[in-house]
């Protein structure tokens, strides 16, 4: 299988029809063999039954169904885990992303990059919902180092080694081009055309702003920390003994140089820094322990046996 497309959608019954339709035209004519997987993620409108009789037409065509709304980031996560594409292409089904766009990111591919993100250069979006995207836009590549214009463009084409090894959950879907970049995978952009809606409304607003940003905090952490939580715990736990152990010192020396001793409220606040102290060693300790006993996953790309071909192998 060359490529296969992974298409979460909500609520979006009357985009179904006309957009397999696009898929078809811009797609068959690469001579590529594709699916196409398309995940409903809770929808309360048709889309099911819709998406049931275009199965029917299409044998490329492959249906999942959430029992409810779990998120954009769930909806790709289980379309990754069910592809066989060499190739997997993400794109929003509200038809306002163009299909047509996918080939000529498969070009750009073919130079050697590992992932191509959409950006939508000109948006036919709301105010409330462009301007609040270029500044998360603009922190993220700051922060992570990597200059990217649109980050949440539902558009974007990978090697199928690029998401193997990525975990998502949450709102972690806009940062797939972030985490993959931290893998070592080569990252461009291409400018790609955006439609107004035509049918149904956005199922996103300006609180995802707000949720974006914490969910990037989650994210740096987990990046430093997930396989060495000792390291943050116990830098925290190495502050509060080294305050609580100063203040016992002082009033040590003091009982030492006068022979009296009070009951001051700098002894409690002492004590319970100790205490504090080791909560975090042992919760550094306990993480850890969990971390350690977890399934090692190792990002191979390839695998070479003398006198065989080279081939791919997903790790253990």
């Amino acid at each position: 299988m060359d490529l296969s497309l992974v298409i979460p959608v909500k609520d979006e019954a009357e985009n179904l029809p006309p957009l397999m339709e696009e898929i078809v035209a811009a797609i068959t004519p690469t001579g590529k063999t594709f699916e196409v997987i398309v995940i409903d993620d809770g929808s309360r409108d048709a889309s099911w039954s819709i998406l049931l009789d275009l199965a029917k037409k299409y044998e490329f065509l492959r249906l999942f169904r959430f029992q409810f709304n779990c998120g954009k980031a769930d909806a790709l996560s289980l379309g990754f885990s069910k592809s066989r594409g060499d190739l997997i292409a993400t794109l929003d089904g509200d038809l306002q992303d163009d299909p047509r766009e996918i080939p000529k990111m498969m070009k750009i591919l073919d130079d050697g990059y590992d992932l191509v993100s959409g950006w939508k250069v000109r948006r036919h979006d709301p105010w409330h919902k462009t301007w609040p995207s270029k500044l998360f836009n603009l922190t993220v590549s700051l922060i992570c180092g990597k200059r990217l214009h649109d980050f949440n463009c539902g558009i974007k084409l990978y090697r199928s080694s690029v998401v193997r090894f990525i975990n998502l959950y949450g709102d972690f879907h806009r940062f797939i081009p972030v985490m993959a970049k931290w893998q070592g995978a080569r990252i461009t952009e291409m400018p790609v055309a955006h439609r107004a809606r035509v049918h149904g409304t956005s199922k996103y607003g300006v609180s995802r702003l707000v949720s974006g940003f914490l969910d990037l905090l989650t994210l740096l952490f987990l990046s430093r920390f997930a396989t060495k939580p000792l390291h943050f715990f116990g830098l925290f736990g190495l502050l509060f003994l080294l305050f609580g152990g100063g203040v016992f010192g002082y009033f040590g020396w003091e009982w030492f140089r006068t022979g009296a001793l009070h009951l001051r409220p700098l002894i409690v606040v002492g004590g319970f820094s100790l205490l504090m102290g080791v909560q975090f060693f042992s919760l550094g300790f306990l993480a850890e322990l969990f971390n350690r006993n977890k399934k090692q996953r190792y990002p191979i790309a390839e695998t070479v046996r003398g006198n065989m071909d080279l081939s791919l192998e997903e790790s253990a």
